[in-house]
């Protein structure tokens, strides 16, 4: 690697992790009761309790830190995968995880298993479901012990319809303050205040930028076909199983705890590659901290646009992330036609 490809992948990676900070800092300092940001420091090392105080540390900072870790671990996954399908129209939602997650969700609410355990219950379900989901899409893939690529896409897309149409089904069926609590679920909401698992949520995130780093070289030799992939020494079967694994746990992990919020794995990866550069060295880094920095704008907008009120922030991504990407399609037309 060049020392001029290095200063450029350093450069973009401080500019990324500056975005990151100051929306990280505006997020905690914005809301119905406004927080200077001279005085954060102040209210994070004062002693006792304060109003001030509770809002930032047991309301505010939990948002901040999920919108990190789910925003990252999304755009992780949507690099993954459009790697490995060598599409960059495939997002980690494609391959019906995020339906599995949802319906295991909407089977929990439904049948009162929330009030059993309330503050694992919905989580697990998710997380059951969209691993579910996983290994039905794997399995029905695998021809001779080797991974169909196109088939497990078709797959996906087909169980992400069965899916919806089983949730619809549940919501039709279900009662008012069932549907309710299904409908804001499969919005998106990073309301969630229980420290444990938000602690989990950014865990597992980091641990899959760290583990995903290990298949950058990977991802770079599976542009250039699978075939080349092999002689340049790849072992693709087992390749490939593992980044449909790490993206499948990192994907059904963050809508277990957050919902279905869309558009983040999609929009992010897609313009990261577009403005820095496809090599996954640079890649896996800087669409975790742009999709990091994304998701806690969109929430800082959701919980603010209309205040009092709280719009589901996974109408906020859609919204954005759609306008963003349709932009960066027809700019990127524009430039080649020249």
């Amino acid at each position: 690697m060049t020392d001029k490809k290095s200063l450029k992948w350093i450069g973009w990676t401080l500019f990324l992790t500056g975005i990151l900070v100051i929306v990280c800092c505006l997020a905690l300092a914005t809301g119905p009761a406004g927080i200077p940001l001279n005085e954060m420091m102040s209210l994070f090392l004062e002693q006792g309790s304060s109003p001030e105080k509770s809002i930032l540390i047991d309301v505010r900072l939990p948002r901040v830190l999920l919108g990190i870790a789910v925003g990252g671990a999304l755009s992780i996954s949507g690099v993954l995968l459009q790697g490995m399908f060598r599409n960059p129209l495939v997002e980690p939602y494609t391959l019906g995880i995020s339906g599995g997650a949802a319906l295991g969700v909407c089977l929990a609410i439904v049948l009162k298993l929330n009030r059993i355990f309330p503050v694992l219950t919905l989580p697990l379900c998710g997380f059951l479901g969209s691993i579910t989901v996983m290994g039905v899409v794997y399995f029905l893939s695998l021809k001779r012990g080797i991974v169909q690529i196109h088939g497990m896409l078709l797959t996906g897309v087909m169980i992400s319809f069965v899916s919806s149409s089983l949730i619809m089904l549940i919501m039709a069926v279900s009662r008012t303050e069932d549907l309710h609590g299904i409908i804001f679920w499969t919005m998106g909401f990073l309301g969630e205040s229980r420290w444990p698992l938000v602690l989990l949520m950014l865990t597992v995130s980091l641990l899959g930028l760290v583990l995903s780093y290990f298949f950058c070289f990977d991802l770079n030799a599976f542009s250039l076909g699978e075939e080349e992939a092999i002689h340049l020494g790849i072992k693709v079967e087992s390749t490939k199983r593992l980044l449909f694994l790490l993206a499948s746990i990192l994907t059904g992990l963050s809508v277990s705890v957050a919902g279905i919020i869309g558009f983040v794995g999609l929009v992010v990866p897609h313009f990261v590659r577009t403005v820095i550069g496809a090599d996954h060295r640079i890649l896996i880094i800087g669409a975790y901290l742009l999709g990091a920095g994304f998701l806690v704008f969109c929430d800082t907008m959701a919980r603010t646009v209309i205040s009092p009120l709280e719009l589901p922030v996974g109408v906020v991504t859609g919204i954005v992330g759609g306008t963003v990407f349709i932009y960066t399609l027809t700019r990127r037309e524009l430039v080649m036609g020249q």
